[in-house]
């Protein structure tokens, strides 16, 4: 579904175009021949016919630390949906090769690319907020049942944390700095699914700042940023939020931009206010296609490079071992 609207996105993007598409699921005939460009049924196949400056990889998790290896190898940039891997150690490989090879590897964590994100981390970085004491996040959503039909989405490697929160953690992180220790509790009891349906979350931050997250892909509910950034038309707009930013001088809510404070003091008993801030509503996945032929022709740095998704990822898995174990996990790079 993702490589499908990147497609798209880079069909719209300026600066870059689209030359070819490798999937061996059926219907990708007929998605290349509406774009005009060759077909391949592997990568290997695609890498082999040349032609190419640079690869999205947009494949199942288990396939991405191999896939962007031969990336590398063959010396084309590489943009790597999230997560950069299903583990830490590929994920590490991957950022390793890259590196060793001057490289460029980009993960694709789109939502940094919208300008939503950067309008809140501009408030955050002007001290609007003061210190941030404490940050919440809400990923709940109801994934149709015939979603699982396809099986990797159901076995390790998979399930909420891994294709849904990490998202949430990277801009987490984004807008708060490095997480240190998590806490978890998963559970599968709604779908029986090998992977999680549920997921809840203590987060510590080497700022002293400390979180939650909640996630769960069979919940029906509006608080998720699907939901609620107007990011993907697929998703119907709920114009409520998901993120909570709470600092000692005022409070973020995210995506309506919304920053309350006391008017007067700073205190319970003053007024309490909200201002509302504009920003651009352009497609992030867009936006991520322009400065990704940016990085491949003028050689500027990934927004969100292959150590950034390294550091999400290694969240993620102390997330999971936290979760296994019941016990407090450090997050380790």
């Amino acid at each position: 579904m993702i490589g499908r609207r990147h497609a798209e996105a880079i069909r719209t993007a300026k600066g870059v175009v689209l030359a070819g598409i490798a999937d061996p699921a059926s219907g990708t005939a007929d998605l290349a021949a509406a774009h005009g460009v060759p077909c391949h049924r592997t990568l290997e196949a695609m890498l082999a016919a040349g032609g190419l400056d640079a690869v999205y990889l947009a494949t199942p998790n288990q396939m991405h630390a191999e896939g962007a290896l031969a990336c590398i190898a063959a010396g084309l940039p590489v943009l790597v949906e999230k997560p950069l891997a299903s583990d830490l150690d590929g994920a590490r490989r991957i950022v390793a090769a890259g590196e060793m090879a001057a490289v460029a590897v980009a993960t694709g964590h789109h939502r940094r690319h919208n300008p939503l994100i950067a309008r809140a981390r501009g408030l955050i970085d002007e001290g609007r907020l003061g210190a941030i004491a404490s940050v919440t996040g809400s990923a709940w959503f109801r994934k149709p049942d015939d979603y699982f039909d396809a099986e990797w989405r159901r076995r390790k490697g998979a399930g909420p944390v891994y294709l849904n929160l990490i998202h949430d953690i990277d801009l987490l992180q984004h807008f708060c700095g490095p997480i240190t220790q998590v806490q978890a509790m998963e559970s599968n009891a709604q779908r029986g699914n090998e992977v999680e349906d549920t997921a809840v979350i203590l987060l510590r931050f080497a700022s002293g700042t400390l979180g939650t997250v909640n996630v769960c892909d069979a919940i029906a509910a509006p608080w998720s940023w699907e939901m609620t950034a107007r990011e993907n038309p697929a998703y119907p707009a709920t114009g409520e939020n998901c993120y909570q930013i709470g600092g000692t001088r005022a409070s973020l809510s995210l995506p309506n931009l919304a920053l309350w404070m006391h008017e007067a003091q700073a205190g319970w008993w003053a007024p309490i206010s909200s201002t509302r801030f504009p920003f651009d509503l352009a497609d992030p996945l867009v936006l991520q296609a322009e400065q990704f032929g940016r990085v491949v022709r003028d050689g500027e740095a990934p927004v969100v490079t292959g150590r950034d998704g390294l550091a999400a990822l290694a969240v993620i898995a102390a997330v999971k071992q936290a979760a296994a174990t019941g016990a407090p996990v450090d997050v380790e790079i």
